[in-house]
């Protein structure tokens, strides 16, 4: 018997599952059960699945009955015109909503060439198929499918202008693209859904080599594009804060601190306040810099405090101003004074900062081949056509063989037709351009139908021995900017449990030493300096000799005390403090350790 469940709880057992899956599918294109009902047949686990729940992601196909699709040319004319609508095609039978676990038990076309008599379904358009960010690829039918799936990834983390208020809007923190273009080569879904709300810019690309500075997918851009604001970008950051109200009358203050306050900085720590204790807009703030000076009443009161003192709120207040993060810097853009819903003071402060390309940046085109900028080189040594075009961007010629990106190649040629003629070119999958068409076209514009140019050495002026292959791309930029990551430190805070250094660059954190890096040093003949690095958490202890048991140092009596409280001659050593820890967890498991030491040699 197949067993029968209804949004994955058994409720029956039947005998033929084929028909009893036939008939729920018939009664739900005839309107006797709901439309959104999913019927899938598990012949494997023998199992009918019928699903009714939220949340399952369904998509319209064309119902395909002995071999011919119910969908006609003049419903597929009227639908285009907008006279009919989806909506219709349910309701008349010619269109269903299948779910991916129902789509197992399908067989659809692609298009009406394809449909054979074991066809049950047509797709509506083979574009379909592909997601939003995958449908934003150019001529992706071109391209191996990991790379689609990296330039829809890439289209996601790319910078562009992502509203049209982000001046007045307090997001986290947003990045937005100084000059952004729409693409030359575009597709429908971009020009639908995007076009007011472009990711990047379009760039004259040259696949070339240049002395070695863009190996390893690393790019180089021109240094006059980048001066005449090629890629520049404003990243932008809220930082936010409350006066909160406590019980007793105590709250927390907005204002200059007071010099009695604990955790008082410096005068010079709140010179860019205002009288009200916040920054000004377009005050110049830097890293760790006091944004708004605040105090808070006291976690525990001490108990030297009067009860007068406590009503006042005098008792050792404690300075929790809002500074800026550690690393960050920029201008205050824009300050926001308002309440929350509990009725308590709310501020918002938006700091942005101007990016310029610099080395490290990661840019991408949209067939998932990304780099960082290796070098930004001046015009003048860059190469050039005979018309003296010079690239914005030099992509190495090895980032196309092995990923077998094809699209980029006609891209640039459907690019370099697209601004001749004055029109942009259609690159949507399955139904753009003839890759072959736009190269006659280029042809007849008066170019290499392939094309690549000539082109002369920018250093010595001599005309390179291979033709290179130069026309408009569009490149993103995206998110991962070096500025956001740069990161090191001499000294800085310990975590208080291992006493080792922070993590994180927001903390001020170390950076970590592994096995690898180990071996660089070794291999280096600077082994010693691992003495150093991997002391960060050195700490002193005393060993009773004869038991192996760890004792202490009593400072005001300057005596060393055994573990049972008797003075004893205790050894001193270093260990890890990360080991000390070890040995007390140990301890709380009720395993007892003993040290052995050695004298030194």
């Amino acid at each position: 018997m197949t067993k029968v469940f209804l949004d994955g709880e058994i409720v029956d057992e039947i005998d033929e599952p084929e028909e009893i899956k036939e008939s729920l599918i018939e009664k739900r294109r005839s309107g006797e059960i709901d439309k959104q009902v999913s019927v899938y047949y598990a012949e494997d686990k023998d199992e009918v699945r019928i699903n009714s729940d939220a949340g399952r992601v369904q998509r319209p196909v064309i119902i395909v009955e002995d071999g011919e699709p119910q969908m006609g040319e003049e419903q597929e004319e009227k639908l285009k015109k907008g006279e009919i609508t989806l909506q219709d095609l349910e309701q008349e039978g010619v269109i269903e909503y299948i779910d991916a676990e129902e789509e197992e038990n399908t067989y659809v076309a692609m298009d009406e060439d394809e449909v054979t008599e074991e066809h049950t379904h047509m797709e509506i358009d083979p574009a379909i198929t592909h997601g939003l960010s995958a449908s934003l690829v150019v001529f992706p039918q071109h391209n191996r499918g990991d790379r689609v799936n990296f330039g829809a990834k890439m289209s996601g983390q790319g910078i562009g202008m992502h509203t049209r208020e982000f001046h007045q809007r307090f997001d986290t923190n947003a990045n937005v693209l100084s000059y952004p273009q729409q693409p030359i080569t575009e597709t429908q879904t971009y020009d639908t859904l995007l076009e007011n709300h472009p990711i990047g810019q379009n760039m004259v690309v040259a696949i070339a080599s240049f002395d070695g500075y863009n190996i390893e997918d690393s790019v180089i851009m021109n240094q006059s594009s980048v001066d005449r604001g090629l890629a520049r970008s404003t990243y932008m950051r809220t930082y936010k804060t409350e006066a909160q109200r406590f019980w007793g009358g105590q709250k927390d203050e907005i204002g200059v601190p007071n010099k009695d306050v604990r955790g008082y900085r410096s005068e010079d720590a709140y010179s860019q306040l205002d009288q009200d204790g916040i920054v000004n807009p377009e005050t110049e703030v830097d890293s760790d810099d006091v944004l708004v000076g605040k105090t808070s009443p006291p976690k525990f009161l001490g108990s030297g405090s009067t009860s007068d003192e406590v009503k006042m709120g005098l008792a050792d207040r404690r300075e929790t101003s809002l500074t800026v993060r550690h690393g960050e810097t920029g201008k205050v853009d824009h300050v926001m004074v308002s309440e929350t819903g509990e009725g308590d003071k709310l501020i918002k402060m938006k700091l942005r900062n101007y990016r310029i390309p610099e080395l490290g940046d990661k840019f991408a085109t949209r067939h998932g081949q990304k780099g960082v900028v290796g070098m930004i080189a001046p015009e003048e040594n860059m190469p050039f056509t005979k018309q003296g075009i010079t690239p914005d961007m030099i992509l190495s010629t090895h980032a196309i063989p092995s990923r077998m990106t094809v699209s980029q190649l006609i891209e640039i040629i459907g690019g370099k037709v697209g601004a001749l003629r004055g029109e942009k070119v259609d690159g949507t999958a399955f139904h753009s351009e003839d890759k072959d068409d736009l190269r006659d076209q280029l042809e007849d514009l008066g170019f290499e139908s392939n094309g690549k140019e000539v082109m002369y050495d920018g250093v010595t002026g001599e005309k390179m021995e291979a033709e290179i292959l130069i026309g408009p791309g569009y490149y993103l930029k995206l998110d991962h900017q070096v500025g956001d990551k740069i990161h090191a430190r001499a000294r800085g805070p310990v975590t208080l449990l291992t006493k080792q250094p922070t993590e994180g660059r927001s903390q001020e954190g170390g950076l970590r030493l592994g096995e690898m890096e180990k071996d660089v040093f070794v291999g280096h003949g600077a082994s010693l300096l691992l003495k150093e690095r991997f002391g960060a958490d050195s700490t002193e202890i005393y060993v009773d000799d004869e038991t192996g048991e760890i004792g202490y140092y009593d400072k005001e009596q300057d005596i060393r005390v055994k573990p049972g409280g008797e003075p004893g001659d205790l050894d001193k050593t270093e260990v890890p403090h990360a080991f000390l820890l070890l040995l007390n967890e140990l301890k709380s498991l009720m395993i007892d350790t003993e040290l052995n030491l050695e004298d030194e040699e």
